[in-house]
């Protein structure tokens, strides 16, 4: 029997669906007029356009298409090499292709997007690249699907920017159904905690390259997913969620029989939603109830704060209004049941093991702290997602998770969560409006006041470390990282030295209007600061010396100067051309130029993204 909804996401969920009345209205009228009612996609184009699009096909196939008598799937992939996540990826076109036709579908490969690395860029400068790149996957899906030859789609991608650059680009093609494909994490290596403390070592002088080149090859160190809890596992967690994978497929390893049944049975899926008599779009499925569920399961898990960015373009794209306000009060809502790293030391192996997502969902649910009756790539109602994949003499099958956690320093129920709340929060005063992870700070950091210590550039901060400059009580100032300034890059790169310094007994806290990485969460850090430097934030302002106050528990960040001196304070913004040139950066001008704010999704569609009106 299902449980009756908490009556805050109740609430919450009606302020989302009542603000966003008119947007939604527009969106759904949009994707009905893409639709060919009770026809296949392709029959709206010309013997020309289909003679095109089957040129290259088996004479099998291409019969099929001519005669428009089976559905046809887009497979849209952001498989490379360089990419431990995506290398698996390679060689499932081949898998989806014959498992269509095994149920009377066909597949064709629609296109490629690109897919960034952000564990090569961090710290690089083809990190400023990376926010934008979201937008450009986007981009790249609608460009696949622009040939209008497919009656539902499969995504296939991880990692970072990946995942909501395939849901944003397939939400433009909201009529039609939508599976997202996982490839699984790698197996665990070296364990987070010896990896972070050899990555304080290396900051300190302590070992030399070697120790930590052989540190890092031992954590990065084959095909799938980086096995800590940052953005690419987060986005894992979020499409099971938001019911855009088959149930318990985030975290089974790439390369198994499991794994590969798994992608199968997703065309199969697939093709079964594109032969549905009452058809039902991704931009349908998912409402203000879908991304209620994906922000419960953020918090509920302790997900990357790059979210706070994602999901808000996620449901800009789809006519749904969010704001950081939301997050807050779910967050308020919602217990914390995981501790995986940075906010724990197990890592998602560990997790999943444990009971993973499975066990969280059904311990929400029994909680009344999702919505149930949402619609799902495998049906109505999240029920199913409590249950897990397994084999059984080659055959899939899906049982009931555990019933109680087989560990309950990873994952715990309701009745005796980590927290009484989630894993985020927002901070505001007269800097704007920011957020803070929470979930991995240590309580005794929750509230920073100290003096400000002002930067423009991650190297100057690392070049203030090593020369000792930092040895002291400091909130670290770094401005202009925002959108507009530089593409938001992550400064993950800072969390060693950070690290050291709390370490050490000293109060230390970032404020920035530029990301931290979801793998980052020891140290207080009050991120995506709205407005931003380049656009007359007040972070602009902030002196060396100017006390700074942080309190995670009451979300306060304010500068302790008086209104008027605050005001009145000449602005002088550093030059900024080193950052709009080379490594492709020239190319991201336009982009720059065109972004929303961090609180409306860093989104450089332009038009009616910013403002939710599509």
């Amino acid at each position: 029997m299902s449980t009756a909804l908490h009556p805050d996401l109740a609430h919450i969920t009606e302020r989302i669906r009542t603000r966003s009345t008119n947007s939604r209205r527009h969106y759904l009228d949009m994707i009905d007029s893409m639709r060919t009612q009770g026809k296949l996609e392709r029959s709206q184009l010309s013997c020309t356009n289909l003679a095109h699009a089957a040129a290259a096909m088996p004479p099998a196939i291409k019969i099929e298409l001519q005669q428009e008598r089976a559905p046809n799937l887009a497979i849209v992939s952001a498989y490379n090499d360089i990419l431990s996540a995506h290398q698996p990826l390679k060689d499932y076109p081949e898998i989806i292709k014959q498992a269509a036709l095994s149920v009377g579908a066909t597949a064709q490969f629609a296109g490629g997007t690109p897919a960034m690395c952000d564990g090569v860029t961090q710290g690089q400068a083809g990190m400023e690249l990376s926010l934008f790149s979201r937008d450009v996957i986007a981009m790249s899906t609608a460009i696949a699907l622009s040939h209008q030859m497919f009656d539902a789609t499969l995504c296939l991608g991880v990692c970072d920017k990946i995942v909501p650059g395939l849901l944003i680009g397939a939400l433009s093609f909201g009529h039609l159904p939508t599976v997202f494909v996982p490839a699984g994490p790698m197996a665990s290596g070296i364990s987070n905690d010896e990896k972070a403390k050899i990555r304080q070592l290396y900051a300190t002088g302590q070992v030399g390259r070697d120790a930590l080149m052989a540190s890092e090859a031992a954590s990065y160190h084959s095909a799938g997913t980086c096995t800590f809890y940052g953005t690419a596992n987060s986005n894992q967690m979020l499409m099971e969620f938001m019911g855009l994978h088959l149930p318990s497929s985030a975290f089974v390893h790439p390369k198994t029989e499991l794994r590969t049944a798994l992608v199968k049975q997703a065309a199969v899926q697939a093709a079964l939603l594109a032969q549905a008599e009452h058809l039902i779009g991704v931009g349908e499925m998912l409402d203000e109830r879908s991304i209620v569920n994906a922000i419960v399961g953020l918090m509920a898990t302790g997900g990357s704060t790059n979210h706070t960015l994602h999901l808000v373009a996620i449901a800009r794209a789809a006519g749904i209004v969010i704001d950081w306000s939301d997050f807050d009060d779910i967050s308020r809502t919602v217990p914390l049941l995981a501790r995986v790293y940075p906010s724990g030391q197990a890592d998602v192996n560990q997790f999943h093991a444990a009971g993973g997502i499975a066990y969280v969902m059904r311990e929400l649910l029994d909680a009344g702290l999702l919505h149930e009756d949402v619609r799902t790539v495998v049906g109505t109602g999240l029920r199913a997602y409590t249950q897990e994949p397994y084999l059984h003499d080659g055959v899939l099958r899906w049982r009931d998770t555990a019933l109680h956690s087989l560990n309950d320093t990873i994952v715990r129920p309701v009745s005796h969560a980590f927290s009484p709340n989630g894993g985020l929060k927002l901070l505001q005063g007269n800097l704007g409006r920011a957020v803070i992870k929470v979930s991995a700070v240590p309580e005794a950091n929750h509230i920073v006041e100290a003096p400000a210590l002002v930067f423009t550039e991650q190297a100057q901060v690392i070049t203030a470390f090593e020369h000792g400059e930092l040895n002291r009580d400091c909130v670290v100032v770094l401005a202009y990282q925002g959108p507009r300034a530089n593409g938001m890059p992550e400064l993950h790169q800072l969390t060693p030295q950070l690290s050291v310094l709390q370490n050490q007994g000293y109060k230390v806290a970032l404020v920035t209007d530029g990301r931290m990485s979801g793998a980052s969460g020891k140290i207080p850090a009050a991120i995506h600061l709205t407005p931003e430097a380049l656009l007359g934030g007040n972070i602009a302002k902030i002196q060396n010396g100017d006390m700074l106050r942080l309190n995670a528990i009451t979300g306060e960040l304010n500068v302790l100067v008086d209104v008027q001196t605050l005001q009145m304070r000449p602005v002088n913004p550093p030059d900024l051309s080193p950052h709009h040139h080379t490594v492709g950066r020239r190319l991201f001008t336009g982009m720059r130029g065109l972004s929303s704010s961090a609180e409306t999704g860093a989104m450089a569609f332009g038009g009616g993204f910013a403002d939710g009106g599509l």
